[in-house]
């Protein structure tokens, strides 16, 4: 897996005063987006495989479950 760098600015009387050390904010801040489009990414595929089978009834869906637990 490779990385990248990434860097910030601020101003030093702030990292002084408050002690902050943005690499592990930007790293949260970075995970955190990371999953919310993850999160985006299931919700629209979750989206459009519910609208290829809505069209399915109960009676149909329960069938193929039987024939599939028959073989299995």
């Amino acid at each position: 897996m490779g990385y990248v760098t990434v860097s910030a600015k601020m101003p030093r009387r702030l990292k002084d005063k408050y002690g902050i050390k943005p690499g592990p904010i930007i790293r949260e801040a970075l995970e955190e987006e990371v999953r919310r489009r993850i999160l985006e990414e299931a919700e629209e595929r979750a989206k459009e495989l519910s609208r290829k089978v809505g069209g399915i009834t109960d009676e149909e869906i329960a069938k193929i479950i039987r024939e599939d637990r028959k073989k299995g």
